[in-house]
């Protein structure tokens, strides 16, 4: 791991890429009152148990930390909610994400690789996340929902303002004492809101034949849902829907310009791009970290938890676990099983993963068609994202030969 760690310049934050880690697969951060999970098999139960680890975290925060309920709700914001609601919401979109509709994707995914492959070409580089990683995904979700996918710099501003960051909130000190700028991290999602609020407003007086109109038509016993139901909803969806796999496609070409040997055996044999994708989705796990509250005081990991606490699950900690998974440092696309919680476990699994696979699969297919050789350039390193919580590039140069 090493030879990663100083070959990227991995930042010691992602402390999961730099080595083994040592301590209780469960354990309290007295500097700022969250309890942390890092064992796969803690991790496994607490995503099975949404009673008791409940996906509404925002209720534990400090007061004063959140904008007042007039300016920002999470109503609809289908990761922050439990049952009965959440499965409720939830059916309303899972029929867009049908394993039919997602594969008949597949050419539209093709075509606008080789697109954006092609405008690269004709500039005479590929910086991969700028180029193809976040371009890719974005287009196509825009598509689903029914926005412009030529907005896509706007939908990257919000993204990065919402996501690249790396402050650290304490639920021990009063808000007004944290060093938190609440204005910077809530105007991107203002003005998402506001953008997508004008979209729905439109689909309400004419309709397409779209998801963001399906949202504004949908019926849940017996009612339309509110406006900023909607809203929430399309944004997750639009965040959700591309972020994810931008991180896949850039981690999996980071693996396979770190693992040569893996690079030209799936190059001899593309029946295996499947499986390189399993292994990068646990290597370099894209949301390193989960948030739950407890509901209820409960015993995990040998700790106990009282009611009302906020967990961070590390999912890049927990994929690493030796408990589940030998040499767990090795990337090994070969590992069968590879049982990972990338995209999570349960009611809250990852409703766009298949479409996430199938983005990853075709482009990395393509992307192994047409470059001879998968390798970043030396002198244009890898730039990781700051945050703490995720693993990604924000930049990955490759070299281009002629």
């Amino acid at each position: 791991m090493a030879t990663i760690v100083e070959r990227y310049d991995i930042s010691k934050q992602h402390f999961w890429l730099h080595g083994p880690r040592s301590g209780p697969a469960v354990e309290f951060d007295p500097t700022t009152g969250i309890w942390n999970v890092y064992g796969y098999p803690e991790m496994h139960d607490i995503l099975g148990d949404p009673a008791t680890f409940s996906s509404d975290t925002m209720r534990v925060l400090p007061k004063g930390l959140m904008p007042d309920d007039e300016e920002f709700s999470l109503s609809g914001f289908l990761t922050q909610i439990d049952p009965p609601e959440h499965g409720k919401l939830r059916k309303l979109v899972s029929s867009a994400f049908t394993r039919r509709i997602v594969a008949d994707l597949e050419p539209r995914i093709a075509a606008l690789t080789h697109e954006l492959l092609d405008a690269a070409r004709e500039r005479g580089r590929l910086e991969l996340v700028t180029d193809l990683a976040y371009p890719l995904p974005v287009i196509v979700i825009a598509e689903l929902l029914g926005v412009p996918s030529s907005d896509r710099a706007l939908f990257k501003q919000w993204a990065d303002g919402l996501f690249e960051r790396d402050q650290k909130i304490s639920l021990k000190e009063p808000a007004e004492t944290q060093d938190v700028d609440l204005q910077a991290a809530f105007a991107p999602w203002r003005e998402m809101t506001r953008y997508l609020a004008d979209h729905a407003a439109e689909r309400r007086r004419r309709p397409r034949a779209d998801l963001l109109t399906k949202l504004v038509e949908a019926d849940v016993d017996g009612e339309r849902l509110p406006d900023d139901q909607v809203v929430n909803f399309a944004i997750v969806l639009l965040l959700a829907g591309h972020i994810t796999t931008t991180m896949l496609l850039g981690n999996t070409v980071l693996a396979l310009d770190a693992f040569p040997e893996q690079q030209e055996r799936v190059r001899a044999d593309r029946s295996t791009i499947p499986a390189v994708i399993e292994e990068s989705l646990r290597f370099f796990t894209p949301f390193a970290a989960l948030g739950r509250s407890t509901t209820r005081e409960v015993e995990i990991g040998g700790a106990t938890i009282p009611a009302d606490q906020m967990l961070l699950l590390w999912a890049a900690v927990a994929n690493r676990d030796p408990r589940q998974f030998p040499d767990p440092d090795v990337f090994d696309p070969g590992r069968d099983p590879n049982p990972h919680l990338a995209f999570g476990r349960g009611i809250h699994f990852c409703l766009g993963a298949p479409l996430a696979r199938l983005e990853g699969r075709v482009a990395m297919e393509i992307l192994l068609d047409r470059l001879p050789s998968l390798r970043t350039d030396p002198g244009d390193p890898a730039v990781f994202m700051p945050t703490p919580t995720m693993t990604g590039v924000r930049r990955l140069p490759l070299v281009v030969q002629p």
